[in-house]
């Protein structure tokens, strides 16, 4: 029996594969089974509802897609209500998405919902604004990101894993940033700042010009992103875009990813996450490997 089991900060998954946050939601339950995930992430949760940006807030690119959705969320008290009971339902750990406006928005937050034993970790999206700040995301900023980590460290002791921008110019600075904040693993990375143009219309196929760009164009970014912040932090890292098969995760886990995050594919194939845990399997049994962890980080540089 090969071992796929990982550990993510002292959180162990039966398996590394897990949805990526608002790319999986409750009505994805009529179509795979929850429980055959290594975790679930539903949609980012803020403190109060936000309606979200305008439309239309989703097109196609080549190899990808563009959505700028806003972070539209009903706010804490429906997801604590609603949200929390629906997957606790599930062995699969409930990995809690949070995201803010302000430092100490995201100390309350992370204090409310960190608090319910059936969440059993955080994620912080640090790839929204800092509106009380000079407007640029959390996660583009060292500092800022390290003081945010620290508010949300001091008030849990669930593990917190900080989902990274790849907008930056050195993400292994935040990286750190997070890891000295007290982070117990990275989530690398979000979304790629994208736009696109109707060449008929002139006008921009996304509502607010610009969004993030997902899908397996972005997977070659990832691959790099990983391979450079796992030379510089000592934590798990979680891979996050572009993963379509059980070979994109497994190029990941080789980068040095612990576990793998999929989002723009289950849109294409609902039970793509299973199918990969599936395809990981059959990849280990091929190259006679017993456990996961011998792959990760295992790239062979000449």
């Amino acid at each position: 029996m090969k071992k796929l089991a990982v550990d993510i900060g002292g959180l162990i998954l039966q398996n590394p594969i897990m949805p990526a946050s608002g790319a999986f939601g409750p009505e994805m339950n009529s179509v795979i089974d929850f429980n055959r995930l290594g975790a679930v992430i539903p949609k980012s949760i803020t403190l109060s509802p936000r309606a979200g940006n305008a439309t239309p807030r989703v097109c196609e690119t080549p190899a990808g897609m563009i959505n700028s959705i806003g972070i539209q969320s009903k706010g804490i008290n429906y997801y604590m209500e609603n949200v929390v009971p629906f997957f606790a339902q599930y062995q699969s750990p409930l990995i809690s998405s949070l995201s803010a406006e302000s430092v100490e928005e995201f100390g309350q937050i992370a204090d409310i919902v960190a608090k319910n034993p059936n969440v059993s970790a955080l994620e912080l999206n640090i790839s929204c604004p800092n509106l009380k700040g000079n407007g640029l995301a959390f996660g583009m900023d060292a500092d800022l990101t390290y003081q945010l980590v620290r508010k949300v460290r001091d008030v849990t002791d669930k593990p917190v894993i900080t989902k990274l921008s790849p907008n930056v110019t050195s993400i292994q600075e935040i990286a750190i940033a997070a890891q000295e904040g007290g982070s117990n693993a990275l989530t690398v990375a979000n979304t790629l700042l994208a736009m696109s143009i109707d060449v008929e219309t002139r006008k921009p196929r996304i509502g607010n010009i610009m969004g993030g760009l997902s899908g397996p164009a972005t997977k070659p970014v990832a691959i790099r992103l990983i391979y450079q912040v796992k030379k510089v932090v000592t934590i798990p890292i979680i891979g996050c875009g572009g993963v379509m098969t059980s070979d994109d995760a497994i190029e990941m886990i080789l980068a040095g990813a612990t576990a793998v995050q999929v989002g723009t594919a289950s849109f294409i194939h609902p039970h793509a996450m299973v199918d990969i845990v599936k395809g990981i399997q059959t990849y280990m049994e091929h190259h006679n490997i017993s456990d996961i962890n011998e792959l990760i980080g295992s790239v062979i540089i000449d």
